[in-house]
């Protein structure tokens, strides 16, 4: 491997040339944010402020004595590094450093001695695990593989900050100092506790915002009119739990309550604030509430990204000020946030009334259609545990709700409305994760308005293969509001199905044969035709016949289709029809279309302590085929969630750091935003990786390709470097089979005289199998995408692909190279010998992990591949290098750049 070395020629490096990549705000285990960075020499000043705040206690642990002053040449060393054998990171919470952490390369080796400091006021917020993470990340890139430490055996704290790092520790003691050590290359143990770490901090951030004992209103007014008046109404209107303090400098009192001139003037702390003031006021603003301590800033004032430039400049500003100190912000132009739970009782909203309580969590991004939809959801009777409008998103995102959700008790469905994903990877990462225990439901927009850095090498997915992206992660996508309210009602009320298999039951044939024609299109298995009961039957003529299906073992789900008879009344069967269900308690999911009511009528509501429709209501639409597509999707989740998970795998033999230096490099020598990068360099890159191209060279005369045989051995292939000609199915671009001298010759002649070209790619003969591609592109919705399937022209006029969303399980590459229509011809159709779907996995995984590890390869194709009873071999290879277009979801934990508006 090469990794970069110190320039002795050219003298010692700049101290305060960092790599700004390595800057990073952070999130800590109570919610709060610092900023990190690499230290500096004007750092001196506060690092002796940071020494003096020290305790007695901290500064022996940390220094093995008194050590009451730094010494000047001590302060020197301490602030002045070269960020590379010597490096250094501070945790800055405004203008204060509120911890170090720092390493030294021993003796020119690959290990280094690490040590950490944390301001007293500072310990327990996980300040040491997140330097060591990003000290890592920076040792690693320069070819550090190991950490040693030194610790006094009764320094508890910071053995714990490396033992329950994840890493591989080895220990010494003598004299009561441990002495540590261990590699430094991510482990699974390691990554899965910085996930853990991950999760934990969002979810306590966005639980602080969610539970917050107090709340400013900073605009608050007197007149109706003004969006302050609305937020402090509705605070009061909720009964918020907690104290409402409204801030107007104008007056003594808004709506009865006490006001006070500044947020810095309230006389108790202050957890949420909620900004409802002109945007070219929200700047000073902002000052009174860092100099306050608000933990979150709510800005419900719109004028900013979504304004245009100027605007997006104050948004990104305004949110690295407000992180700079340890806040977290939502909005702005956000309709707000709320929170249902008895003991909180929060509408920091702009609609006017609180939400019936439930079970269902909800993120919308679109402050706009915020207060339809929870309008929506009271009609439809959907009971709400959160709901959160971050509209344009500049801090808190869907993300971060989605870490929150994962671990509230009180949630156990989750809606999303989004427009865009801020960072596509990470969403697949935790929708996979969360629902495994918790159905998500999201309404996608703007499927098909590609964002600029994405249009270059973004291809179109077709609209089957984005709905099985999300069935990957476990999502449950729609295409509208009616459809997500539709879907998310079976899930509030109705338990999941054990299978596919449906029954149908009925007072009339033809609409009980729209749902079964409806069932058969999503794929359900009708147990048997629709039963109808007839026109003249009763309640309890309808309700044994309810009965009897519920009972029948062969039935995992049961559709009831209703018109209400002129004689009796619709609300008697309707009633029969609860008292059945409530009665027999079999855990089997129940739609139904009953007096063309939508949502849950009371009449089939089975009604909470909060009478609110609770779990077991029978949900109800307007038409058979709106209820049958609400279960069909819930029936796909139930599958999805039965299905063996498979693991995270990284197959061996796997140079992670060798090809991100060769990534580096080829990125710093080309000044395009996107780049095809050389043959030779393919090669460097895939072999990093373990993914062999079939030996070849490059030759431009007919001696130069004869040579070129010789030295790879007969049989070869000659082909055009023209990719258009080599694609053609007549194949009037390559020439295979050649077993002699002569036969190079000819066809060396030939391909020239086709292409009208002198240079040719002589090339071993591969085993004989059928041509394949493994591909990776953009996408707007899940970042890259891997895709696999048979090479040539009509499976790709058929768009006959296959699409996973990185990072892959193994059953994930598994059923990828399965997917495709034309798959079973890889699996022996008609007698043929099977390929080694074994060695296309492996490929697979191999393709997944280039892709994870550098997300600056924008698009990669493999193509052909020839899949053979004997292996896969790549015979071809392209790969494009540029600026990743979103975050990449690995390294040491961070947040969101400020730089990166969506």
């Amino acid at each position: 491997m090469t990794t970069e070395k110190l320039d002795t020629a050219s003298g010692p490096r700049d101290p305060y040339d960092y790599p700004r990549r390595w800057e990073a705000d952070v999130l800590l285990s109570d919610g709060g944010t610092v900023h990190l960075r690499p230290i500096v020499p004007s750092d001196a000043d506060q690092i002796v402020a940071l020494h003096g705040r020290l305790s007695e206690r901290t500064r022996y642990l940390r220094y093995f004595g008194a050590y009451p002053r730094i010494p000047q040449r001590d302060l020197e060393r301490f602030t002045v590094v070269d960020h590379h054998d010597r490096v250094a990171f501070v945790a800055l919470l405004g203008d204060d450093i509120v911890a170090v952490g720092r390493y030294e390369r021993l003796d020119g080796g690959d290990a280094a001695e690490v040590a950490f400091l944390v301001d007293d006021a500072h310990q327990g917020r996980g300040l040491g695990s997140i330097l060591l993470e990003h000290l890592a990340a920076a040792a690693s890139e320069v070819g550090l593989r190991r950490f040693v430490a030194e610790v006094l055996a009764e320094n508890a704290a910071m053995v714990r900050v490396f033992r329950d790092a994840g890493y591989q520790v080895s220990r010494e003691i003598e004299e009561g100092v441990l002495h540590l050590e261990f590699d430094i290359d991510p482990t699974e143990e390691s990554l899965a506790v910085a996930r853990s770490r991950e999760q934990a901090a969002e979810a306590r951030s966005v639980h602080n915002l969610l539970h917050p004992r107090s709340v400013a209103v900073i605009g608050a007014s007197t007149d109706p009119t003004k969006v302050g008046y609305a937020v402090l109404t509705n605070l009061l209107s909720a009964d918020f739990a907690g104290t409402v303090y409204p801030v107007n400098p104008e007056h003594h009192s808004v709506r009865g309550v006490r006001a006070y001139p500044s947020v810095v003037d309230i006389p108790d702390p202050v957890d949420l604030a909620v900004v409802a003031v002109p945007s070219d006021q929200v700047e000073s603003v902002l000052d009174g509430a860092l100099a306050k301590g608000v933990k979150t800033l709510l800005i419900v004032s719109s004028g900013f990204a979504e304004a245009g430039p100027h605007g997006l400049h104050a948004e990104l500003r305004l949110v690295g000020e407000a992180r700079a100190h340890g806040m977290r912000v939502v909005g702005p132009n956000a309709l707000g946030v709320l929170n249902t739970e008895a003991s909180i009782r929060l509408n920091a909203t702009l609609a006017p009334r609180l939400p019936a309580r439930g079970r269902t969590g909800f993120f919308c991004q679109s402050g706009a259609l915020g207060t339809a939809i929870l309008a929506d959801a009271e009609a439809r009777g959907l009971g709400l545990s959160t709901f959160v409008s971050a509209g344009n998103r500049a801090d808190v995102s869907g993300n971060d709700l989605l870490q929150y959700w994962e671990t509230d008790p009180n949630t156990d469905l989750v809606l999303l409305y989004l427009e865009s994903f801020g960072n596509p990877r990470k969403f697949a990462r935790l929708a996979r994760r969360l629902a495994r225990t918790k159905p998500i439901v999201a309404v996608k927009s703007g499927r098909h308005a590609v964002r600029p850095q994405l249009a270059a090498t973004s291809a179109e997915v077709d609209e089957s293969s984005v709905q099985a992206l999300f069935e990957q992660a476990g999502v449950v996508r729609v295409d509208t509001l009616a459809q997500l309210f539709d879907t998310a009602l079976v899930f509030a009320h109705q338990p999941l199905p054990a299978g596919p298999r449906v029954a149908i039951v009925g007072n009339s044939s033809a609409i009980g044969l729209l749902a079964a024609d409806t069932a058969r299109a999503q794929g359900l298995r009708l147990t048997s035709d629709p039963v109808d009961v007839g026109a003249q039957a009763g309640p309890e003529e309808f309700a044994a016949a309810v009965r009897e299906q519920l009972n029948a073992p062969e039935v995992d789900a049961l559709v009831v289709v209703f018109v209400p008879p002129l004689a009796i009344p619709g609300t008697a069967y309707a009633r029969a029809l609860r008292e059945a269900v409530v009665e027999l308690r079999k855990e089997k999911p129940i739609v139904s279309t009953f007096l063309a009511a939508e949502g849950v009528p009371a009449e089939l509501a089975v009604w909470d302590e909060k009478r609110a429709p609770g779990r077991g209501s029978i949900p109800s639409y307007p038409s058979p085929e709106r209820a049958v597509n609400a279960l069909a999707r819930v029936v796909r989740y139930a599958a999805w969630r039965q299905r063996p998970q498979g693991a995270l795998v990284r197959p061996g033999g796997l140079h992670t750091e060798q090809a991100q230096v060769i990534v580096r490099e080829l990125l710093a020598t080309s000044d395009e935003k996107t780049t095809m990068i050389s043959d030779d360099e393919v090669v460097r890159l895939l072999g990093c990786y373990g993914i062999d191209v079939v030996p070849f060279r490059v030759v431009s005369s007919a001696d130069d390709a004869v040579a070129a045989a010789a030295e790879l051995g007969y049989p070869v292939t000659l082909k055009a470097v023209d990719e258009r000609l080599r694609g053609r199915p007549d194949f009037a671009g390559v020439r295979l089979d050649l077993t002699s001298e002569d036969s190079v010759r000819t066809s060396y002649r030939d391909l020239c005289e086709v292409s009208g070209d002198e240079e040719v790619y002589v090339q071993r003969m591969s085993p004989k199998g059928l041509s394949c591609l493994i591909g990776l592109q953009d996408d707007p919705s899940f970042g890259t995408l891997v895709s696999f399937g048979l090479s040539g022209l009509v499976s790709t006029l058929l768009g006959d692909r296959a699409y996973r969303a990185v990072p892959l399980t193994d059953v994930d590459a598994a059923t990828l190279i399965r997917e495709p229509r034309t798959a079973p011809l890889l699996t022996g159709y008609r007698g043929d010998e099977p390929a080694d779907l074994a060695a296309l996995q492996d490929l697979v995984l191999r393709v997944a992990a280039l892709a994870e590890d550098n997300p600056e390869v924008r698009s990669l194709s493999l193509d052909p591949i020839l899949a053979s009873p004997a292996g896969a071999y790549v015979v071809n290879a392209r790969v494009v290098l540029g600026p990743p277009p979103s975050r990449p979801d690995t390294g040491p934990r961070r947040l969101r750049p400020i730089n990166a508006p969506d």
